[in-house]
């Protein structure tokens, strides 16, 4: 969630500054785009979301204890007080890129949850963790303490004037209730993908990124559970839309924009993304540059943007812009956001290794895929996706109408390892991971699958949905113990 702030409540007069100083910041931003020079060295990262549970697999409270005592860096705190993040260190994915993130999560991991062991908890990365209750959710211990968060909640209440609204219907199942925080965005844990892009490859990037959103989704969908119901197979995209929903109903309904925002058009320059979060979205956390104690740039004279920097990191694209002006030379980057954490290491990897891949091929198409296909049929096919998931049908340039899980093995997951081989991947990872995505697809058995499965065989020998969840969590945990991805787990 980025670095804390001064205030949780701000003046009219320091908001009214802040936009202005947020529109100059854009018109800077316009010129330097045009005439600066970036780091263009296509290097990868990656964040992980996690949960922590206790022995009996319920959330547990703990991450502010257990932060105190994890000595790395890249783990840090996230909004829930039942979650953490970690931020892997950037890194070249030619060669044995990926397999350094593989072992290297495993390490780090493992190390984190020894350390949560001795506060009688564990890690799970998992996209919803199915024993959250409302009652948590309703708490007032759910929050991590700091004003940034606070500050969030605030200005996301204030907006919407009225409690949060969940409504989100499953095939059979559905959630409809409303909470007076923004709590079930903690429940939301995400696997973000990060590509350092030159500024003449942004627009293609992000387009494609787009246009893939639907299927990639869908082959990594890990949250069909949220407080006791099945609901969509990717749930987290609904829930993570609506916990921080600033717009009454009767806003949504004029058709003015969600703060978590897929997009509505294909863009020519990165520069159009900034311009329409400055346009359409009024500022959240009006944290001044001033306020924040900020250089107005860096080492080498790259402006900081500070106030345009933190407006972005309030509009929640699924595939966000990024500027970073680094302590030198600034960078462009794209922050995939549409993936859920888990289930192991090996199948995050390879969720990776399919992003990465794919995108350097589809950005080198001749007839690029968004000339091919609408914008809105892109968005629509990636909620369908998020519901669906592997049994989703899409329509697709050449293909027609299939089933989404056909179109990845037979299309994109090949396109996605002759892009693995283009990048320099190593040719033994190239395998390890196409085989790891192609079985998933093939199967049908991804997280969300598994999860669905395991709850109806329990189910079926006589749990109620409470203890089946619970039992269910358990298992999950020990398979990843086990490390073996997630479509070769057996059912209960």
């Amino acid at each position: 969630m980025g670095r804390d702030i001064t205030s949780a409540e701000y003046s009219g007069q320091q908001r009214r500054e802040y936009r202005q100083t947020l529109r100059q910041n854009l018109d800077l931003f316009e010129s330097y785009l045009d005439r600066a020079e970036f780091i263009t060295d296509g290097t990868i990262g990656l964040e992980v979301e996690m949960n922590l549970v206790d022995d009996d697999m319920q959330p547990a409270c703990r991450a502010v204890e257990l932060l105190e005592r994890v000595e790395l860096e890249e783990f840090t705190h996230e909004i829930g007080t039942f979650n953490i993040e970690m931020n892997y260190p950037v890194l070249h994915p030619a060669g044995r890129g990926l397999a350094d993130i593989e072992d290297g999560l495993i390490e780090r991991l493992t190390y984190v949850d020894n350390k949560a062991a001795e506060l009688g908890c564990h890690l799970l990365p998992i996209g919803h963790l199915p024993t959250v209750d409302e009652e948590l959710l309703t708490s007032d211990h759910w929050r991590t303490p700091g004003n940034r968060y606070l500050a969030l909640e605030n200005a996301v209440l204030q907006s919407r004037g009225e409690d949060i609204h969940l409504e989100i219907a499953g095939q059979t199942e559905y959630v409809d209730l409303y909470m007076p925080s923004i709590s079930p965005e903690a429940v939301c844990t995400s696997a973000q993908l990060h590509l350092q892009v030159a500024p003449e490859e942004f627009a293609p990037t992000w387009n494609a990124a787009q246009a893939i959103a639907g299927p990639q989704v869908a082959l990594a969908a890990n949250s069909p559970f949220l407080l006791g119901k099945q609901l969509w197979h990717e749930t987290r995209i609904a829930t993570f839309q609506q916990s921080i929903d600033t717009r009454p109903p009767e806003h949504a309904a004029q058709g003015i924009r969600p703060r978590v925002w897929f997009g509505e058009r294909w863009i020519t320059s990165m520069f159009d993304l900034f311009e329409e979060n400055v346009r359409y979205f009024p500022p959240l956390l009006p944290e001044s540059r001033v306020m924040a104690e900020q250089p107005m740039t860096n080492e080498d004279a790259a402006p900081i943007l500070h106030e345009l920097v933190l407006h972005n990191g309030t509009v929640w694209r699924w595939n966000r812009p990024i500027y970073d002006p680094g302590s030198s030379l600034p960078h462009l980057r794209i922050e995939n956001r549409l993936l859920p954490a888990g289930p192991t290491v090996l199948d995050m990897v390879a969720n990776a290794a399919f992003f990465y891949g794919l995108m350097y091929e589809m950005i080198r198409e001749r007839r690029p895929m968004w000339s091919r296909m609408s914008f809105a049929r892109a968005r629509e096919q990636f909620y369908d996706c998020a519901r669906y998931g592997l049994d989703a049908r899409v329509d697709w340039p050449r293909l027609g109408r299939v089933r989404v899980g056909e179109l990845l093995a037979e299309e994109l997951i090949p396109q996605a390892a002759s892009g693995m081989t283009a990048l320099g991947i190593d040719s033994d990872l190239v395998t390890r991971y196409t085989e790891v995505l192609s079985e998933r697809a093939r199967t049908g058995r991804n997280g969300a699958r598994w999860q669905i499965e395991a709850v109806k065989r329990l189910e079926s020998m006589g749990a109620s949905r409470g203890e089946a969840l619970t039992e269910m969590t358990r298992l999950y945990r020990n398979h990843i113990l086990s490390s073996a991805p997630v479509h070769t787990w057996p059912l209960p």
